[in-house]
């Protein structure tokens, strides 16, 4: 198959793009630059070329859209535009890129976030519950699928992304470091949902997105088995073989990280009613069995 990818030097990106090569796919990179790592060794095209150069773009299998500023970082009000800008840039660039396409792609796969449901201690989401805006991280997910369904490809998917985990990006890695330095615990009140999915399931999905015909619309990219933010630090503890016992108070976690904190401090849980109803295998359904194979892969 033919297939382009924006954000594929990204952390999940760049793990999808092993994945579709390594199956025999002809993968394009859709970047903001035409040079450099990984577009040094793949057919590349920069964003501001996307009109310009679609005969390059003619006969796609399929797009998928990962692109978007990072959210990993102090939400100023600059940093804000800028995570919603760069979103709803893309989609829209897509959007002009498809309706000038001769032979349109099968089907675009666009990232979304499981924010659009908003945050709940006790209620439970899947792809049938509505979209909620809540705060800014929502307003985002809701004004970015928007601008995604303008894409006029014959199968759309909004993957609303969860937690992706793997010890070299994401946020795993910040989230191990306290138990590495033996201080873990969990942060604030612990009864916060965590909707999380293994970055190899993660790169699996999309592609079982793009081969299965009968996917479209909402897909909800999380594990079957959401945690507690408390169950989740017992599960690193237990893996990194670490104690588990020095809470972090919510007002300090906000003063280190100011309103990006409500990531951890609030959440929702998204099962993958979709995912599964379509057939797709979680490999790490739990916690458990995600930690121990990215820490632990001889005890697999």
């Amino acid at each position: 198959m033919k297939i382009a990818i924006g954000g594929g030097t990204g952390f999940v990106g760049r793990a999808l793009v092993r994945h579709l090569t390594e199956r025999g796919d002809e993968v394009i990179l859709l970047s903001r630059t035409t040079s450099g790592g990984l577009r040094d060794r793949l057919p590349s095209v920069a964003w501001d070329r996307l009109i310009a150069d679609r005969e390059r773009l003619e006969g796609l299998d399929a797009i998928v859209n990962l692109a978007g500023e990072s959210i990993n970082q102090r939400w100023t009000e600059q940093a804000k535009r800028r995570i919603l800008e760069s979103r709803l840039d893309t989609a829209a660039k897509l959007a002009e890129l498809v309706d000038r396409l001769e032979t349109k792609p099968k089907v675009v796969v666009n990232g979304s976030g499981m924010s659009v449901y908003g945050t709940s201690e006790t209620e439970e989401y899947d792809e049938s519950d509505p979209a909620r805006v809540v705060d800014f991280l929502s307003s985002v997910v809701v004004e970015w699928e928007k601008a995604a369904r303008a894409i006029q490809a014959p199968r759309l998917v909004l993957l609303r992304i969860g937690l992706v985990l793997e010890k070299t990006g994401g946020a795993l890695p910040l989230m191990a470091l306290p138990y590495k330095l033996g201080v873990g615990g969990r942060v604030g009140s612990g009864r916060q949902w965590i909707s999380w999915i293994h970055l190899e399931d993660m790169v699996r999905l999309i592609a079982f997105c793009i081969d299965n015909p009968d996917v479209s619309g909402p897909v909800n990219a999380t594990a079957p088995h959401p945690v507690t933010n408390d169950s989740f630090g017992r599960a690193l503890a237990e893996t990194l073989r670490r104690p588990h016992w020095l809470p972090v108070p919510a007002f300090a976690f906000r003063l280190a990280f100011g309103e990006l904190a409500d990531l951890l401090l609030t959440g929702q849980r998204v099962l993958p009613r979709a995912a599964l109803e379509h057939g797709f295998r979680f490999r790490y359904p739990t916690i458990g069995e995600a930690l121990r194979a990215i820490y632990r892969p001889e005890s697999k």
